[in-house]
């Protein structure tokens, strides 16, 4: 054999070597089984939730479900969900339906405001492998949760005029911006942008930039900016890996966020949570498409990849680093193989067929 031959296997089964890094040192009783509640939810969501039920149980990871069934047409999250939710302090969900009119409320917008989930992540960037119309996208979309237009303050003043009002309060103003900013320095970004429009909401929006001024001052080592909400739209299509950590009211924030899960490679890849100071709730991290449509649903066709990397997340949330990293990097390896994708990524897989892909690439 050459000596060229030789120098190319040795480098081979170099790159094989596995290193690790400084070891997690877990504290006593730290691998105790977790409960987590579980709710599949509408269209797409027991198709994905499922799938996720397959990986941690292929892992062996220490976390077993409590599920319960919850469509968004009732009035209500039943009080044993609650229950539930408030024992285990963190929860896996599918997506939810929300009616369109009618007066029914969103039983998402329930949970949140019920748990005090102040705070929704949104983690958008690309995946190696994936082809996107952008390269080096890595946003984080920190959205207040919990007031905003969503505070459900609407009331028809005489018939045909309807009065819908926005709240932004100081409190929930400064709690968001802390977190982002928290965020930012505990993950080594370097940038928190806030997003909003006071130009013309000049008293609401303009509260809402003065808290953040003011906790920003706290962290001088992280580049602090703002700009308004429909340039930033503009500038997210235009140029999005100038973003790094975005701060934004509540109905801002979904608009950037699905917007940035877009640009970065589809709804169906993005993770996302919504967290308070004592509970968390885990789910595809864009909203658009989190339920899906009957046909994906019948054909059993439906992207898991955006919950699996949701789990990932939950997973270093309930203090599990190896078993979230070992998730992360088995769906990385398949969506970079490029050998079974849904639909929607350009492929022809079933939900099934991407799931067992994972569970080959589990190490």
């Amino acid at each position: 054999m050459s000596r060229r031959s030789l120098t190319l296997l040795k480098n081979l089964a170099n790159s094989r070597t596995q290193t690790r890094s400084v070891t997690y040192m877990p504290r006593p009783g730290d691998g105790a089984p977790r409960a987590v509640t579980l709710i599949p939810g509408d269209g797409i969501g027991p198709l994905v939730t499922n799938a996720v039920e397959q990986v941690m149980e292929a892992m062996h990871a220490p976390i077993y479900f409590e599920k319960y069934d919850v469509q968004g047409e009732m009035s209500r999250v039943p009080a044993e969900v609650m229950e539930s939710i408030r024992k285990n302090k963190v929860c896996l969900k599918g997506g939810l339906k929300t009616p369109v009119g009618g007066g029914v409320s969103s039983l998402n917008v329930q949970l949140r405001k019920e748990l005090d989930l102040f705070a929704s992540l949104v983690n958008c960037f690309n995946l190696p492998g994936l082809p996107t119309r952008h390269e080096n996208v890595d946003i984080v979309v920190i959205r207040e949760n919990t007031e905003g237009e969503y505070a459900g303050l609407e009331h028809e003043v005489v018939p045909g005029v309807v009065e819908s009002l926005k709240v932004i309060t100081k409190f929930c103003s400064e709690r968001i911006a802390k977190y982002a900013f928290e965020y930012a320095y505990l993950n080594n970004r370097k940038k928190v942008t806030a997003v909003h429009k006071a130009n013309i909401m000049k008293l609401a929006d303009g509260l809402f930039l003065e808290s953040c001024r003011e906790v920003a001052k706290k962290y001088p080592g992280i580049t602090y900016n703002e700009i308004i909400v429909d340039n930033c739209c503009m500038q997210l299509v235009a140029k999005p890996e100038q973003f790094d950590v975005m701060v934004t009211p509540n109905l801002y924030g979904n608009l950037v966020a699905n917007t940035a899960a877009g640009i970065a490679g589809g709804t169906g890849v993005m993770p996302g949570g919504n967290v308070g100071a004592d509970h968390a709730v885990f789910e595809q991290g864009a909203s658009a498409g989190n339920v899906g449509k009957d046909s994906i649903v019948r054909k059993n066709k439906a992207n898991p990849v955006a919950l699996l990397l949701s789990s990932a997340m939950m997973l270093r949330h309930l203090q599990f680093p190896s078993f979230a990293d070992r998730l992360e990097t088995a769906v990385k390896r398949v969506i970079s193989e490029g050998k079974c994708r849904t639909k929607d990524l350009g492929g022809q897989s079933t939900t099934q067929e991407v799931v067992d892909a994972v569970i080959a690439k589990l190490e």
